[in-house]
């Protein structure tokens, strides 16, 4: 059994060890719903879960015995609350060849970066702003339901072992100068520029509860909506929809879609998972 639990109050609780209370304390709790399935698989099909957004499933389920537990299953097989460190990934390139052109044309730009985990994305865009000359008119907001994550996208810090696939990464996105310009190395850690948080928000927010704070020319949403199911989906789908201006652009992970959706109709379908709404 792989989980990570965090107890409101209490430091984070690790299957096997690691920092925080033992997980056997609370095991009584719970021994009825581990005879049969993990943990996480119970929560998962609670109807009244409150998943939310992260690299990794997350949900917040009511255990008889231990009120509120936040439950983080890890995709990968890794330490549970691993955050992914990836720079520049899809749909970078098309944020650059496609939205790019059309942001020129405003004279003031936001920028909604939803589910923003530890940030890789937003620094990714802002890196992208900066070389194309738009950072100045662009107001980046990144948000996550976690306050953990955001504390650690708000530092502005990868892995300096992460740092040559970001290179490549990079490069394949039409980066315009050596990347090693964005950073500097600080013992293991590539500290990204610090210039580059000087236009983005970052704040605390609930796609499946809290709504719309604004209307946005883009909103990038990856790998957030694959694990909701379709109720939710909808629900966020919606608040995406309603949070976009006109001819804005929406940005999806690759399991994403805007097919089969209420909105199918209202998107033009563009490369690497961009959507631009047309109605």
């Amino acid at each position: 059994m792989r989980l990570r639990l965090v107890v409101p109050g209490y430091d984070d609780l690790r299957a096997g060890g690691g920092s925080g209370l033992a997980l056997t304390e609370y095991r009584p709790a719970f021994e009825d719903i581990l005879r049969s399935e993990t943990l996480y698989a119970y929560a998962a099909r609670q109807p009244e879960a409150r998943q939310f957004s992260g690299r990794a499933p997350v949900y917040a389920v009511a255990i008889p015995g231990c009120g509120d537990v936040v439950i983080r299953h890890s995709m990968r097989g890794g330490l549970i609350g691993k955050t992914g460190s990836d720079l520049f990934l899809p749909p970078t390139r098309a944020l650059r060849e496609v939205v790019i052109p059309v942001l020129r044309t405003y004279p003031a730009v936001r920028i909604w970066h939803a589910g923003c985990s530890t940030g890789e994305e937003v620094y990714s865009a802002a890196i992208l702003l900066r070389e194309e000359g738009l950072y100045d008119r662009c107001q980046l907001y990144a948000t996550d339901i976690n306050e953990a994550v955001l504390r650690q996208a708000r530092r502005g810090e990868v892995p300096l072992a992460a740092m040559r696939e970001n290179t490549r990464n990079y490069i394949e996105a039409a980066g315009r100068q050596a990347f090693a310009r964005w950073y500097s190395v600080r013992d293991d850690r590539a500290v990204l520029d610090p210039e580059l948080r000087r236009n983005i928000v970052f704040a605390q927010h609930n796609l499946a509860t809290d709504h719309s704070f604004n209307e946005f020319h883009l909103i990038v949403c990856r790998n957030v909506l694959i694990y909701f199911n379709r109720a939710l989906q909808d629900r966020v789908h919606r608040l995406l929809y309603q949070s976009l201006i006109r001819f804005g652009f929406l940005g999806l992970g690759a399991k994403e879609t805007i097919r089969f959706t209420p909105h199918e109709a209202h998107y033009q379908e563009m490369p690497e998972r961009l959507y631009r709404k047309v109605a």
